[in-house]
């Protein structure tokens, strides 16, 4: 391997740390207006009123939007409209868009819009939205459009229910000698993305529809805007810069619908609506919460017999993408362990909160929270040790998932491999608490994890390469780059694959739906298998032409050909050869004869042998493998004021291979550092009212600089056999164990169950005060 594994700079990287890099708000125009929201100040209400003669008697002031007479929208469930015109359902919710000549007219216009509500009931929560006779936020749930594999229930506030049913439950509580029974909270929370959401439109005489914006769905923006408005798909184009960070909240599609909307209320003119900080927090989707009530047993040899599971996802105000959050946890409900007998409902329900987009891990790092908590508690009242008790119900090859997917070596990979080099990296036999003094206490907790990607069974990756007259390649991929550094790993499969210098790689950064083949979504660790499968066949699409041309030149068998090193050479002597660029555009014979043309190659792959759930059963194939990983913290707690300091935290993962080694650690301690902020940090607080108290970033606190543990990342190696080179999706995988390994720790240096995120020093406090 001449380029693999090898720590290579990210294509982007310096125009990124000299400030170069230009994204969706850098963009400007020659009178560009702009769009701010008017958004409510209730979390339930009818509106009764809205007076705008004010805003736009403001200098300046083109327009005012209203959401009157607009079509629903939502990918799964067309139950949200663009903007709330008969009720609010969540405090944020956008009620107009003013449009004036600057941003400081729209906002003050917008200060100036009139709102007159009537309050409804509010409801706060999962458990409190499916009690009986809790008020309906959607009463025509019913007769909203929706997908087939969506399973609403009318009449009620849920949104979306799946069951996984799995071998016999009652001969599996029959088998348990212990049982246990444990309930979680986990509220929502934010992405918090270093870029805000921003979103630029203008529509031109024809009716052409130019987007620019910040997403990680560029081609699902040009399908929706479609197909909500019945707009000609072709006339929309999408255009997508560099991502300041999306981690899930930037594959939601709203601020495109009302920049869209904004353009088009001012005769086509260029329009950008730009979030604040707190518009991101409140408006736009954010992390989903979770209910959840977890039973467990197994038997005297400590083999987990029987699962009982209930999942309350918080999908907030609109189902958006929380019906597939829900759908996920259901696929992976169990963690990576073998149970024969599993009973799961996983329900997404409606709330009077912001509505929920995918957040890293897609629902994994919520359930796997409650999950392996659960699983300490189970290993606890057996009497073995939490390390030993995970290892022993692995699932591994040959096992069936929850789904009944039957496992392989390769589309699982080696959890007791991971287990095993992560008792290593902890010391884990030297004990797993430590009375440092009289009130320090260090104290190691661990979580397993594994996901598979539960994407469109028709998600689809294409690839164009085409070359310079030097020999050099240009790469096209619908990727974005959202600062995981995929593109720059596809260009090092390039250069691995046509031997050739990485430098003469030339990476298209931006993404042009007119132009760029698609990529369905950069989300679900899919970027490097998909696309990575459409890359290597484009490659060989280059290489076949390139053969073909040079064996036309040579005048021999095209089997007797091989590129590589800027050539096409003969195999047996490599001294015989064309370079590479006297064949990239064509050859020309010395008597002035040309041949061939530019050589073009593309690539495509669609996902494959992927099926739907069965409403009842639950059984289907939803994603196409597995990635397992071992996780583990180390944590110091005095227990005189119930503070505490992460010192360590560990994870091995099987990687199948690495591609890039820099890269792949630092996609796996950044998502461990999310884990921990998650974990111990994160969430919205909300009043009785429904309104968020904290929605900004002095009150909204993510980990900061200076606080983080010292990050130890190891990986296993079992390669996938049909990915690109063997390697297996981890952009997510670092975060997932996190918050489990974290509240764990806790739980065992505290002496209390935490069984509610954040992991506070008052969530301490308070359990101590319950026991």
């Amino acid at each position: 391997m001449e380029m693999l594994g090898k720590s290579v700079i990210r294509k982007e990287a310096l125009d990124k740390v000299s400030g170069r890099a230009i994204y969706t708000n850098d963009i400007q125009g020659v009178g560009m207006l702009h769009g701010v929201l008017v958004t409510s100040t209730e979390a339930h209400a009818k509106i009764l009123h809205i007076s705008v003669d004010e805003a736009l008697a403001v200098k300046g002031v083109r327009a005012c939007i209203l959401g009157k007479n607009l079509p629903l929208t939502g990918e799964q469930i067309r139950d949200r409209p663009p903007l709330a015109y008969d009720r609010v359902r969540y405090y944020g919710e956008a009620i107009a868009v003013i449009v004036a000549d600057s941003y400081h007219s729209a906002k003050i216009a917008a200060s100036l819009v009139k709102v007159s509500y009537q309050p409804l009931p509010v409801i706060n929560s999962p458990s409190q939205a499916v009690n009986a006779g809790a008020p309906l936020i959607h009463k025509q749930l019913e007769s909203y459009l929706k997908e087939k594999d969506v399973f609403p229930v009318p009449w009620t506030n849920i949104a979306n229910r799946l069951k996984v049913r799995k071998g016999d439950m009652k001969k599996g509580w029959d088998s348990c000698s212990h049982i246990v029974e444990e309930s979680y909270f986990l509220p929502p929370a934010d992405h918090a993305a270093m870029e805000v959401r921003c979103s630029i439109c203008e529509i031109d005489k024809e009716g052409n529809i130019e987007i620019h914006t910040s997403s990680q769905a560029p081609f699902m923006v040009k399908k929706l805007i479609g197909s909500y408005f019945d707009i000609e798909i072709g006339k929309v184009t999408v255009k997508t810069p560099l991502v300041g960070g999306g981690y899930g909240g930037k594959a939601s599609v709203q601020l495109e619908l009302l920049a869209y909307l904004a353009s088009k209320a001012v005769d086509g003119r260029k329009v950008k609506i730009m979030n604040t900080r707190e518009e991101d927090i409140l408006t736009s989707p954010g992390h989903i919460g979770l209910e959840a009530r977890i039973k467990l047993g197994c038997g005297k040899d400590g083999k987990v017999k029987a699962a009982e599971i209930l999942y309350l996802f918080d999908g907030g105000a609109y189902s958006d993408k929380a019906v597939d959050l829900a759908r996920a946890a259901a696929v992976d409900c169990t963690g990576p362990y073998h149970i024969e007998n599993v009973k799961c409902d996983s329900l997404c329900v409606y709330t009077n909160h912001p509505y929920a987009a995918p957040f890293r891990g897609f629902s994994h790092s919520e359930l796997l929270f409650s999950f392996e908590r659960t699983m300490d508690s189970l290993a606890e009242e057996i009497g073995m040790d939490v390390l030993d008790f995970r290892e022993l119900n692995s699932i591994l090859p040959g096992d069936y998932t929850p789904t009944m997917v039957r496992l392989t070596r390769s589309n699982l990979g080696n959890l007791p491999k991971c287990i095993d080099r992560l008792r290593d990296l902890m010391d884990w036999d030297s004990g797993q608490i430590v009375h440092v003094n009289q009130h320090l206490i260090r104290a190691k907790g661990v979580a397993c994890v594994w996901k598979t990607s539960t994407i469109d069974q028709n998600a689809s990756s294409g690839v164009i390469l085409t070359f310079n007259s030097d020999g050099s390649i240009n790469l096209m991929s619908g990727v974005v780059e959202i600062g995981t550094g995929t593109k720059t790993v596809l260009a090092q499969m390039l250069a691995e694959k046509m031997k050739m210098d990485i430098s003469q790689i030339h990476v298209q950064m931006e993404i042009d739906t007119k132009s760029t083949p698609e990529h369905w979504k950069t989300v679900a660790s899919r970027g490097v298998f998909m696309a990575g499968k459409a890359l290597l066949e484009a490659a060989d699409d280059v290489m076949t032409q390139l053969k073909a041309l040079a064996a036309c030149v040579l005048r021999v068998k095209v089997q007797d050909l091989d590129v590589g090193y800027g050539k096409v050479y003969l195999k047996d002597d490599p001294l015989t050869f064309l370079p590479i660029k006297d064949l990239a555009y064509g050859y020309k014979f010395p008597n002035g004869n040309a041949v061939g043309g530019q050589i073009i190659g593309k690539g495509n792959y669609i996902m494959r042998n992927m099926t739907n759930m069965n409403p009842e059963t639950g059984e289907g194939r939803l994603g196409p493998e597995w990635t397992v990983a071992a996780q583990g913290v180390e944590i110091e707690l005095n227990a005189k004021d119930l503070t505490y300091r992460v010192l360590k935290a560990v994870s091995v993962v099987d990687i199948g291979r690495v591609l890039n080694e820099k890269a792949a650690l630092g996609q796996v301690m950044g998502a461990m550092s999310m884990g921990i902020s998650y974990g111990g940090r994160e969430r919205l607080f909300f009043d009785q009212r429904g309104r968020v108290l904290n929605p900004q970033l002095r009150t909204y606190r993510p980990l900061r600089y200076g606080e983080h543990p010292e990050y130890k990342v190891e990986f296993v190696h079992t390669y996938q056999l049909d990915a690109p080179y063997g390697a297996r999706g981890v952009g997510e995988h670092g975060l997932l164990g996190m918050p489990a390994a974290l509240g764990n720790a806790l739980t065992l240096a505290a002496g209390v169950k935490m069984n509610e995120l954040p992991l506070l020093p008052e969530m301490i406090w308070k359990a101590k005060r319950r026991t």
